[in-house]
């Protein structure tokens, strides 16, 4: 049953005297010159009132308002939204690891240096690079920490001309920005008819100012770029570097690594690939590892051992320095700690292969009403296309999108990658049972066959339907005023 009253904004059931606690009297006598006059408020900030069991009621009924991985399939492509397990929360919240603070001695916080160091050591077999700084905050902070690794790197060696980054024109959106923040000019480097970098379009960009080349693999079109070893070694033949996206580690854990196809550095995004909650836009947690030679330039401070004592090592002479306020975001770490010590290497790749398996049975059970322009194996991830639905119906992606939301599911990435006209990018991962994908499945499918002036108007069961996002984004309203 849906109660309406209680979902009102909390100053809409705010009245008068009514409160959900009483503060004792203040036993701290008034200097009355702490705070100057001219800063101190004349009466009291305009707060709702209202009492416990409205406020309770309010916040539990706004919460079933709410999609959540526990409640909702969510087939975000290239955001990994799977199933945290609880097993991993319970264990995150031991009073002796969350309740510690970061400015503790290193003597006093042992356990958790211990289990940090087994993260670095964790992410570098995964990898195949064998140096990592757990510092970066998520992804676009860890490519970017990896790209100011990379030009203290080339500061090094008298190598300062080598301003260039390339990024195929299929990468993540953060890729050009790190780029720019890092102090590199962009060049966009084509894909194929087949999805993959072109290597022709690649070796005629390739020249002595090359610092870097950015690659995702498995890509954006949930392809895996078979020619990897090619385009590494190209790169290497040139002085470059070759940076590895690794937002979709998800589909090769235990397969293979990118230091071994000739990745020079990556960043993992530990909230996705080992499942801690991200929900609500964070936290995330951004690791990068690297070569040997690039080592002494990772952002501190990273974990040392010292016998049997565990530290925090700050004293490299070439680090970029720290990229964020102490040490990482711990409780995600401690997640992802938790996630590979429960799987262990064989369970780490049977992950990737049921991601894998998943997507590719999704992909042909989508490919039956929509267009999918790589219709060959994929990894993790595919795209769709409403285009066809565009030539039809004048029904656009976004469109499909929101109708989803009628029937309970949440919303593919839309219109991304931008190398694919009215994309809708999906990722079921490895969590998901075959019930579930055949029902959101056949929910595309009866969409499709929806009158079209039905489904340009949803979502039609939400407090909010079509919202103007342009003018929401340029003119958001964040401060409540009475009607």
């Amino acid at each position: 049953m849906n109660n309406t009253q209680s979902t009102e904004l909390v100053f809409e059931l705010s009245r008068p005297g009514r409160r959900c606690h009483r503060l004792p009297a203040c036993d701290v006598p008034d200097a009355g010159v702490a705070i100057p006059s001219q800063y101190r408020a004349a009466t009291p900030p305009p707060l709702p009132e209202v009492g416990e069991i409205d406020l309770i009621r309010h916040f539990n009924n706004l919460s079933t308002r709410n999609m959540s991985i526990d409640t909702n399939f969510y087939p975000l492509g290239s955001c990994t939204m799977k199933y945290n397990p609880k097993r991993h929360e319970r264990l995150g919240g031991l009073p002796g690891f969350a309740n510690l603070h970061p400015l503790q001695h290193d003597d006093t916080i042992q356990g958790m240096l211990e289990l940090l160091y087994g993260m670095q050591e964790y992410l570098a077999e995964i990898s195949g690079l064998p140096a990592v700084s757990l510092q970066p905050a998520a992804g676009a902070q860890g490519e970017l920490a990896a790209l100011f690794v990379a030009a203290a790197y080339f500061r090094d060696k008298g190598q300062t001309h080598r301003k260039k980054v390339l990024v195929p024109d299929s990468a993540h959106g953060t890729n050009p920005a790190s780029a720019a923040l890092a102090g590199f000019d962009t060049v966009t480097v084509k894909s194929g008819a087949n999805g993959l970098v072109d290597l022709e379009d690649l070796k005629s960009k390739l020249d002595d100012n090359v610092g870097v080349f950015m690659i995702t693999n498995p890509n954006t079109l949930g392809l895996f770029e078979t020619q990897i070893s090619t385009i590494t070694k190209l790169l290497h033949d040139h002085g470059g570097l070759v940076y590895l996206d690794g937002a979709n580690m998800n589909a090769i854990l235990g397969i293979t690594r990118p230091g071994d196809f000739g990745a020079d550095m990556q960043h993992y995004n530990v909230h996705k690939t080992f499942t801690g909650p991200h929900g609500g836009g964070g936290p995330g947690s951004g690791p990068i590892a690297v070569r040997d030679f690039l080592a002494p330039y990772l952002p501190v401070p990273r974990v040392a051992k010292d016998g049997h004592r565990f530290r925090l090592n700050y004293s490299e002479p070439k680090t970029i320095g720290r990229v964020r306020t102490f040490f990482g975001t711990i409780g995600i770490l401690f997640r992802g700690y938790c996630y590979i010590r429960t799987l262990g290497p064989d369970g780490l790749k049977d992950v990737s292969e049921q991601a894998v398996l998943n997507a590719n049975y999704l992909r042909s059970r989508v490919a039956e009403g929509y267009d999918v322009p790589h219709p060959g194996p994929c990894m993790h991830e595919f795209v769709a296309s409403a285009r066809s639905l565009v030539r039809e119906k004048k029904v656009r992606a976004m469109d499909v999108a929101k109708r989803l939301l009628d029937y309970g599911f949440h919303a593919p990435t839309v219109y991304f990658p931008l190398v694919v006209p009215e994309a809708m990018m999906m990722e079921p991962t490895e969590t998901e049972s075959k019930e579930t994908l055949d029902a959101f499945a056949d929910t595309l499918l009866k969409i499709k066959g929806e009158e079209p002036e039905y489904l340009r108007t949803a979502p039609h069961t939400h407090v909010v339907c079509r919202p103007d996002e342009v003018k929401a984004a340029k003119e958001p309203v964040l401060r409540w005023s009475p009607r």
